[in-house]
């Protein structure tokens, strides 16, 4: 019992000498940048907190007195706080499971570690006079798993500029100091289009993502060349290419069965319009796969609970979270010793899954339209 007692004393002892070392780093630090920047400590605290009321002039010479003073590096040794970072806009729920299935594998990936994680906007939450390196560090963070779309790749690269801890996940860069972990789908969506050509189709439709990322681009130039190597038609009134929700899916189902020449098969480059082009042939009575075959994308098992278990290219997006955290988190975790970062890049293969959504096309194309009914 005293054993205890006194372990737990010593315990509380230990953390706060620990907090008024790291505090007396922080005040050290926020006390020479208020003598070089000719200003007060409760304007630096201010302006490193991006409080709202300074003078943008004084903000700025602050910031540059900060950066120079090594202010980030001084604060990151006091954090165990991994960021899953949106350059842009947050992804909403209904844009699928891969953000929630990445920050699964996030969660699982810090825990060796023992780090936390913190979900961070830039576009909401960063100052323009800062730094991204001082950003993260305002927001208490030692390196960063960064998500990102075509229009904010610079941004990332601008990010492996600075030298601030981060890994993109679900994307790839030519640029050297970019580290990131993706996966290649080429070749899966590949496969997939040859197996519905093996089964006999010729009209093939794709649904495809209209946000311009790596992964899309290349499952869409997959259908292409594929087509083109087997001598088939790329009729234009078969690709949809929209954002990738279940009901924009629905709505190119049923603009393509009502065309005079309907599709005998789809191609479909995301979980969630996968879903959502299954819901519509069950509403409009079109009997998959004898009617219309379907291959679809998947992220997690989406696939093994749609009715038919869908045929996929299947790329496991927690295990992509887990990498890049892994990496980040024990490469933090080491003491700097000022020699080059260490780099990361990741590339994992998908799968082509053969489940209940294919079979050969039916002796005549299936036309039907919006109502159900099929013209004779």
């Amino acid at each position: 019992m005293y054993a205890d007692a006194y372990l737990k004393q010593f315990q509380h002892v230990s953390d706060c000498l620990i907090d008024c070392f790291f505090g007396s780093l922080f005040m050290a630090s926020v006390r020479r940048i208020a003598k070089q920047a000719g200003v007060s400590v409760a304007t630096v605290s201010r302006v490193l907190n991006n409080h709202p009321h300074v003078d943008e002039g004084t903000r700025k010479k602050v910031l540059e007195v900060a950066d120079k003073a090594s202010y980030v590096r001084l604060s990151q040794r006091s954090q165990a706080v991994l960021g899953l970072v949106y350059p842009g806009d947050i992804v909403k729920a209904d844009h699928g499971n891969f953000d929630q299935a990445v920050l699964g594998g996030i969660l699982e990936g810090v825990h060796e570690q023992r780090y936390d994680v913190k979900i961070i906007s830039i576009a909401r939450d960063k100052s323009p006079q800062e730094t991204y390196a001082q950003f993260f560090a305002r927001k208490g963070l030692r390196g960063v798993v960064l998500r990102t779309f075509a229009h904010t790749r610079q941004m990332c690269v601008k990010i492996a500029e600075e030298g601030f801890p981060a890994v993109v996940i679900a994307d790839r860069f030519s640029e050297p100091g970019v580290n990131y972990v993706c996966t290649d789908s080429s070749l899966d969506s590949v496969r997939a289009v040859r197996h519905l050509i093996d089964l006999g189709h010729r009209r093939i439709g794709l649904i495809v993502h209209s946000v311009a990322d790596t992964d899309h681009a290349d499952r869409r130039a997959a259908y292409e060349s594929t087509m083109r190597d087997a001598g088939l038609e790329i009729d234009p009134e078969l690709i949809a290419e929209n954002y990738a929700t279940a009901d924009n899916a629905a709505s190119a189902v049923t603009r393509f069965m009502g065309l005079p020449r309907p599709p005998t098969a789809i191609f479909i480059t995301d979980p969630l319009a996968t879903v959502g082009a299954l819901r519509r042939c069950l509403e409009m009575g079109i009997r998959v796969p004898s009617e219309l075959s379907i291959i679809g994308f998947d992220d997690s098992d989406v696939r093994l609970h749609t009715f038919p278990t869908c045929t996929a290219v299947v790329q496991d997006a927690r295990m992509l979270g887990m990498e890049a955290a892994r990496w980040l988190s024990s490469t933090t975790a080491e003491e700097y010793d000022g020699s080059e970062p260490r780099r990361f890049t990741l590339v994992r293969q998908t799968r082509f899954e053969v489940n209940r959504t294919t079979a050969p096309p039916p002796r005549e194309p299936v036309r039907v339209l919006a109502d159900g009914t099929r013209p004779s």
